[in-house]
């Protein structure tokens, strides 16, 4: 038996978790391609346990009868913060619904990173520096990027995220310094 196969074979689950940020998961061939794909397929992921997971959360509070009386608002802003078209049912429409939006949240979550882990990369790249401003700009195209995937996204809504994401990650790329 080769030692190099006895070697896969007891390698740990956080052992392979630790070697994704070594080699990456990806070889395209150039590195901003690498990270956008790579940041993409990661923040895509968190977006479809985020959406499931929020998903099994109201449909355990409805079931329960707890709907609000456990002090915890199920509306945020007046929205009810649940994928559309599930009642909580085993139907085949409910099973699609919900894996249209986790879809579609799994996207934008991965649109999101993907765009500015490029944009970033892209900005160093091409300034030679990695500082506030390139974070500013890819905070700004990300969240324009993103209003625009939104439902009903109209220009007032565009502007507001552009400038969410630049506050964002501006804040973020100076603070990182400081914790």
């Amino acid at each position: 038996m080769n030692s190099g196969n006895s070697n896969l074979e007891t390698r740990s689950l956080l052992d392979e978790l630790s070697s994704f940020n070594k080699g990456g998961l990806f070889d395209l061939g150039h590195p901003l391609l690498n990270r956008v794909l790579e940041s993409f397929v990661k923040a895509a992921g968190i977006g479809a346990v985020q959406a499931v997971s929020r998903e099994a959360y109201f449909t355990a509070v409805e079931g329960s009868g707890l709907d609000n009386a456990g002090g915890m608002p199920l509306e945020v802003g007046g929205k009810k913060h649940r994928l559309p078209g599930l009642r909580g049912e085993t139907s085949s429409k409910s099973i699609e619904a919900m894996v249209k939006n986790t879809g579609k949240e799994s996207f934008q979550w991965g649109l999101a990173a993907g765009i500015y882990s490029g944009l970033t990369y892209g900005l160093k790249e091409g300034r030679g520096a990695h500082d506030w401003k390139n974070s500013a700009v890819a905070g700004a195209l990300t969240g324009a990027a993103l209003a625009i995937t939104s439902d009903n996204s109209s220009h007032e809504q565009i502007v507001q995220c552009a400038i969410t994401g630049a506050a964002i990650s501006t804040a973020a790329n100076l603070l990182t310094g400081i914790f």
